[in-house]
């Protein structure tokens, strides 16, 4: 017994003839429909490219657009051809001028040979069906789809709406159960013939007419009438993206349709001639015998579709620019922050560039510039130091800081000074942040600074301000990143401790801890410095606990005693 091929054809009529070749020199009878949005020159100048062989039938056209009846039409069309012409064939295998077979014919024949009873048809219903796109799954069968859903958008949706508005919705016949799948099938003569002869066609043709994608249900769901066995699964390798949109195998595909194992493989770019070269003509490039399995490749097509979707994690780019709420991680690798270490340590930069081997920056978020490690104006990536660049879109700086950085972890330090306001909530909501902060920190400035106390003071309270707002971003609930918190009078207590954490977190662990500390500021009278700030009317309070000494006066010749004041 042979197997029949059906081809669909609307396009490279020049490899449709090839495949059509190849099909027909392993003794397999075909059937051909041609779409007839073809022109009927470029129809008849393929017709007789194929004259020459015996077993080739072509089929009445009809017109074929994607998701309507015609296509449906021209495979019914097609198998009355072949049932009729070709009485030997048992399976019947619908195929596309795009499809290319794998492996040799005669292993499908065999395959088949051995399993005269079944039918290898992807059928399942519509609550089974996890790929509809579009939110019409049952809709499909119970609303009228007159209109071209591609030519005429408009007038699909708004119809749809209308349906939905009136409750309209179409009964069944003869309480048959919808089933759904790829339009791709290999059915026995028995199945098919049972199909298009039954005395109830007229009533299913005329309800399939108008439901929504019919060449993926009608022969889906009156196979489920007729047929002995069925197989749910095609033995075409057809793979569809996230929006319904058939992948396309190119030349660099090869390897990966060679380990499908399947007997054929769409759509085909028409000009993968390695592809063509190598399943059609190298009988030596034939895969082995065995039993088809697309799902050895199911986690390469996961992986396509996620990077599709998804993208790389910290990569902007123009065709796919985040939703926010949706973007695939906001920085492609981990970076630390520091904030008021270098206020409180002097040399801070340096030291933490010694000790972790990572590369250090200094405030990048600085009014005047991006303070990039050792000075330099431009970074990997032609990144720009200019603050004008860096502030028209500043979480795409970072972004791109980390991504042109990868593979070398980056560290930066950020202040109230800084224009952190269009930034911190990148910081906060990114998991690959390490934000480590010494609250209050930004007063030591001040109180080293030659200006005039009623400048500090008016500077102290915006400083104050502006990282008290920024602290409450950092502990926000949506915060996702690492956050360490201490007061500047908490932290100078034992600064060892949280250092030496930072630096493990960082990923340079040292069983000795620390060989060498950075050098803290003088903080000699800051205190005082503090006090004074409360008299004039500003309340420092981000800074912690910090004493102040007064000596008070006593009495002649008694001893001073200290008096500490909090």
């Amino acid at each position: 017994m042979s197997v029949g091929i059906i081809m669909l054809v609307h396009t490279a009529f020049d490899r449709a003839e090839q495949v059509a070749r190849h099909w027909a020199a392993s003794g397999c009878p075909l059937v051909i429909h041609a779409d007839r949005n073809v022109p009927n020159a470029t129809y008849r100048k393929f017709v007789n490219a194929l004259s020459d062989l015996d077993q080739v039938e072509f089929a009445r056209r009809h017109r074929c657009e994607w998701g309507t009846w015609g296509l449906v039409a021209a495979t019914q069309e097609a198998s009355e051809i072949m049932l009729k012409s070709f009485p030997e064939v048992r399976h019947v295998y619908l195929a596309s001028g795009s499809c290319l077979p794998l492996r040799p014919v005669q292993e499908l024949i065999d395959y088949l040979a051995d399993r005269p009873q079944t039918d290898f048809i992807e059928s399942a219903t519509t609550a089974d069906v996890p790929w509809t796109i579009g939110g019409l799954d049952h809709e499909r069968f119970t609303l009228r789809f007159p209109f071209s859903w591609r030519r005429h958008r408009k007038l699909f949706d708004r119809y749809v709406a209308l349906q939905r508005k009136v409750g309209y919705k179409r009964r069944i016949p003869n309480g048959i159960v919808p089933h759904m799948g790829s339009q791709w099938w290999c059915l026995t003569r028995q199945t098919l013939s049972a199909i298009l002869t039954d005395p109830e066609r007229a009533t299913y043709d005329r309800y399939f007419k108008r439901v929504w994608i019919p060449d993926e249900s009608y022969f889906q769901t009156l196979s489920r009438l007729y047929s002995r066995q069925i197989e749910s699964r095609s033995l075409t390798l057809s793979k569809f993206d996230y929006q319904g949109k058939p992948h396309i195998f190119y030349d660099d595909h090869l390897q990966l349709l060679r380990r499908s194992d399947c007997f054929v493989a769409r759509k085909i770019w028409p000009f993968a001639n390695r592809l063509y070269n190598a399943f059609l003509t190298d009988a030596a490039g034939a895969m082995k015998r065995t039993e088809p399995n697309p799902g050895k490749i199911d986690r390469i097509f996961a992986k396509a579709v996620e990077r599709r979707t998804r993208g790389r994690p910290g990569l902007l780019m123009q065709s796919r620019f985040p939703v926010e709420g949706r973007e695939n991680g906001l920085t492609c690798a981990q970076y630390s922050v520091f904030e008021g270490f270098s206020d409180l340590f002097e040399n801070f930069e340096p030291w933490l560039a010694k000790v972790t081997g990572t590369r250090v920056h200094g405030h990048l978020f600085a009014p005047e510039r991006a303070e990039f490690s050792d000075g330099q104006t431009v970074m990997n990536g032609a990144l720009s130091d200019s603050a004008k660049l860096r502030d028209y879109n500043p979480q795409a700086f970072l972004a791109s800081l980390i991504w042109n950085t990868r593979g070398e972890r980056q560290c930066f330090q950020l202040g109230p000074r800084d224009n952190i306001k269009d930034i911190e909530w990148q910081l906060a909501r990114d998991q690959n942040a390490q934000i480590s902060v010494i609250s209050g920190a930004w007063a030591v400035p001040l109180f080293k600074s030659n200006m005039n106390f009623a400048d500090i003071r008016q500077e102290a309270a915006l400083l104050q301000q502006v990282e008290s707002k920024h602290l409450d971003v950092l502990r926000s609930q949506w915060g996702k990143a690492r956050v360490r918190i201490w007061t500047m009078a908490e932290f100078i207590e034992a600064p060892m401790e949280p250092l030496q954490t930072i630096i493990d977190e960082i990923g340079k662990q040292s069983v000795h801890g620390l060989a060498e500390v950075p050098k803290m500021a003088d903080l000699t009278g800051f205190g005082q410095f503090l006090q004074n700030l409360k008299n004039q009317g500003m309340h420092p309070y981000l800074m912690g606990d910090f004493p102040v000494e007064h000596r008070l006066h006593e009495p002649q010749g008694q001893t001073r005693k200290p008096y500490l004041v909090r």
